[in-house]
């Protein structure tokens, strides 16, 4: 068994510890997930997120299933191919709940099924052979995406001028992936290079992931910074304040549509009217090229009790109900450039994304 340490998460060989978020930056508090229903309860309960993130997360969860399996094989003294068809029936169910836990990341499905891929082709090996060769993926997992980090990071640095002042929205750092970080990983790459000046964080409600994450490790990292209401964005670009806008994603279609967190459409929007370039940053785990465009990306709704208080508080009235779509969808001709770890991606995006996605034998949705 192999351990992996990184901010968000460890794994200890058969245990995954997820660093809660919810509970940030106040307090550090590491939930255990010893099975795949729990690590799906910590999805959808946003204990853990990010896109990549979730993606990394659900590898593991799929060992804990293969562990499981394993153990009550040896339990019934079941061998041999049955014991191999056994545990995939257990991976199966694995899969599936872990898939339905949040449904607009496409990396969390893309990162099941690669580990599924994984079990078909090994289920003739010994249990024991076979858990280990299925820990190797998730490890796998993990890696290409520290690789792809750096990546992004440096080619979206080549994009931003000197003494760049730059908005961002949600939190995409280190919190939300396996190491530096999507769109905040290009800010920590240029700040590094003196090419940011300073950076704008929408608080991002109703989770505020930008007032409590991306705050967070921008004071880690020493980068100058202020928090902002969602709604100020506008007005800053207006006064002449901001001169880029850079954010991550959940699901990008063929097209050049973009699904991020709810807020990040009228970004774009207010972009577009004040000349700012639009960049959005994503590994091309992230890229959904079976869908021709934005209009067919799941959107998550979630539980209106996070917009109607928070931490149990109530701020609304008594008998107010809300609506929280957790991610909205941005049309590809607001996006001025859509960074990956295989390059940037320009306008005519059916075409740019396609390419992308044959550099190396990149693994995108198709």
């Amino acid at each position: 068994m192999a351990e992996v340490s990184a901010l968000a998460f460890k794994w200890t060989g058969d245990c995954l510890l997820l660093l809660d978020q919810r509970k940030l930056p106040h307090e550090e508090v590491w939930v255990s997930c010893k099975t795949a229903e729990e690590v799906a309860k910590a999805i959808s309960d946003m204990v853990t997120r990010g896109a990549p993130l979730i993606g990394i997360t659900a590898a593991f969860g799929m060992v804990l299933a293969a562990q499981q399996a394993k153990r009550k094989g040896a339990e019934c003294d079941v061998q041999g191919a049955e014991g191999g068809e056994a545990i995939l029936l257990k991976l199966e169910r694995a899969a599936q709940i872990l898939t339905s836990a949040r449904p607009t990341a496409v990396n969390l499905s893309w990162a099941v099924r690669r580990m599924m891929e994984v079990a078909r082709k090994n289920s003739h090996l010994p249990p024991d052979e076979f858990v280990a060769r299925f820990e190797e993926e998730a490890i796998s997992i993990y890696r290409e995406d520290c690789e792809a980090n750096r990546r992004i990071g440096e080619y979206g640095a080549e994009l931003l001028p000197q003494n760049c002042r730059i908005l961002t929205h949600c939190n995409t750092g280190a919190l939300a992936v396996s190491d530096l970080g999507t769109a905040l990983g290009v800010i920590k790459i240029a700040y590094r290079q003196g090419k940011v000046q300073f950076v704008w964080v929408d608080e991002t409600r109703p989770f505020l992931q930008g007032s409590r994450l991306t705050a967070w490790e921008l004071l880690k990292e020493g980068i100058p910074f202020k928090i902002i209401v969602d709604g100020a964005a506008p007005w800053l670009m207006r006064k002449g304040l901001v001169d880029a806008v850079i954010v991550g994603a959940d699901r990008i279609a063929r097209n050049g549509d973009v699904a991020n967190k709810i807020g990040t459409y009228m970004l774009a929007v207010a972009a577009k009217r004040h000349g700012i370039p639009f960049y959005v940053a994503a590994p091309t785990s992230t890229l959904d090229l079976s869908l021709p465009s934005g209009d067919h990306i799941p959107i998550e709704e979630r539980d209106e009790n996070e917009v109607l208080g928070w931490h149990g508080v109530k701020v609304a009235p008594e008998n107010a109900h809300a609506l929280n779509p957790a991610f909205d969808v941005t049309p590809a001709e607001l996006v001025t450039a859509i960074v990956t770890e295989r390059g940037v991606a320009f306008p005519p995006y059916d075409e740019s994304l396609e390419r992308l996605c044959e550099v190396r034998g990149a693994e995108c949705e198709v």
